[in-house]
């Protein structure tokens, strides 16, 4: 049986990393704003996305934070002001 778990990753990173940080989260979750990424993952899928942000960020400066919840309807969430990303499709 695989689990899935929601997610929501917020990054802040060195901008010559941005980049790359962007298309690993893109790869994995739904760009919701800017630095702001949600989506289901299985633990699998969780642990490989954060194996590759680890490589990709230095620790001594960057900060990735996630939050995670059993199912999206365990977090409510409302928006002020304009409404970027979206469920789009994940590269």
């Amino acid at each position: 049986m695989v689990i899935s778990i929601f997610v929501i990753l917020v990054y802040d990173t060195a901008v010559e990393r941005n980049p790359k940080v962007l298309k690993t989260c893109r790869k994995y979750l739904h760009w919701t704003q800017r630095s702001v990424f949600q989506g289901e993952l299985s633990t699998a899928q969780y642990r490989a996305l954060m194996a590759a942000l680890h490589t990709t960020i230095d620790p001594e400066y960057d900060s990735i934070v996630t939050y995670t919840a059993r199912s999206p309807d365990m977090v409510e969430s409302s928006t002020l002001g304009v409404a970027l990303g979206g469920p789009g499709d994940i590269l």
